[in-house]
């Protein structure tokens, strides 16, 4: 594969060399089942349960309180699952935003109009949501409040928080959930700072594997939780399943690898980036966010998807959304109020430890090009 310019981090991110390292490990020398009672399954009990204290440290919970997925969409849809069940009786109203991931959004709109009523909060034209709103939503039936840290496509923050000090104050019965798939390491937060009781994570997102993520589960829902799926006592009986030994190491690893500085590094590129190319006239900025790793822009005469395409062509890779398709905007550009032709034109450009100055020069030079010939030609 030639050199490329990935500016896509908020979609997948490189796997570092220490989590590539580890899943061989665990793949090769440390490979039996955990659940096995010979000196090899015990070390492989061990090893799960050494990575998992590292996560769990890292997010800053009990490792009895994380609970290893397959991915964040698992954790999202068994969180809903999980808090709905837990309030069957409570309740039949749910908020959430118009702006979540799809993991969250497609089973609320599933939800809606059969058993529950959904509340879908709309974003100002930042990508921000109303602290206000979110109390104003929250009701004495409310059972589950579920809202994203960091929002993927503007990398915007939620009012999490202020989510919490709403179902307090509303003396709801709600469960708070958050998706921190983008959040985790990026933004400082603990689940006890956020007042939520379900956190989702994964590993892709931070130089891990794909295929691997996590569900915090506050400590005192534990034994009150209805388990994903039936079958052998894995994960205290909630999540059975022989667990994914490599991809867990490898988790473990990346988050070990994960440095201080990295966030201040990918800020400094993220605001580098902001400048240059809201310099070129033809681009409309549409929001930098509060988290350091995503920049949302547009080039309104031009679908986003095109310039994905024309971008991907040369080399440099960007996205037009997580769910743009067929020429349509996102859901989150779509929910925001822009005009037609900035939601039309929307991609996101997002950044890792990796990233340099040098390939936002590279970006820009290209989209300088488009700009001033009015052609996605090269």
């Amino acid at each position: 594969m030639p050199d490329i310019v990935y500016l896509d981090h908020a979609a997948t991110t490189p796997v570092c060399p220490a989590a590539a390292q580890a899943a061989l490990e665990v793949m090769t020398a440390g490979f039996g089942n955990p659940s096995s009672l010979y000196p090899a399954g015990k070390a492989a009990a061990q090893r799960v349960a050494a990575d998992r204290a590292v996560i769990a440290g890292a997010l800053g919970c009990l490792p009895e309180e994380l609970v290893f997925t397959s991915c964040g969409t698992e954790g999202d849809n068994w969180a809903i699952s999980a808090a709905l069940q837990y309030n069957r009786r409570k309740g039949n109203h749910i908020v959430t935003t118009a702006i979540e991931h799809d993991a969250v959004l497609q089973p609320m709109k599933a939800l809606q109009g059969r058993e529950y009523e959904v509340t879908f909060l709309k974003p100002d034209k930042t990508g921000h949501i109303d602290p206000e709103a979110v109390s104003a939503a929250i009701r004495p039936d409310t059972v589950l409040v579920s809202m994203m840290l960091v929002n993927n496509e503007v990398g915007t923050l939620l009012p999490v928080k202020a989510a919490a000090e709403a179902i307090r104050a509303a003396g709801s019965p709600a469960l708070l959930h958050t998706d921190a798939v983008q959040g985790f390491l990026k933004v400082p937060f603990s689940p006890k700072e956020l007042g939520a009781d379900l956190v989702t994570i994964c590993g892709h997102k931070v130089r891990g594997p794909k295929g691997i993520g996590a569900l915090y589960i506050r400590k005192e829902l534990l034994s009150r939780v209805k388990p994903l799926l039936l079958g052998g006592g894995q994960e205290n009986s909630l999540r059975p399943g022989t667990e994914p030994t490599a991809q867990i190491a490898a988790f473990a690893a990346a988050v070990k690898a994960w440095e201080p500085g990295f966030p201040d590094h990918i800020r400094a590129v993220k605001d580098y980036a902001a400048q240059t190319l809201s310099a070129i006239d033809g681009v409309t900025l549409i929001s930098t966010g509060e988290a350091p790793h995503i920049l949302a822009l547009s080039l309104p005469d031009f679908s986003g998807q095109s310039v994905v395409e024309a971008l991907g062509s040369q080399g440099v890779c960007i996205s037009s959304g997580s769910a743009c398709h067929r020429g349509k905007p996102s859901h989150v550009f779509a929910a925001m109020p822009l005009p037609p032709k900035v939601q039309y034109g929307a991609v996101r450009v997002s950044f890792g430890p990796e990233s340099t100055r040098e390939e936002v020069d590279r970006l820009a030079e290209l989209v300088r090009h488009i700009c001033g010939k009015k052609s996605l030609l090269f």
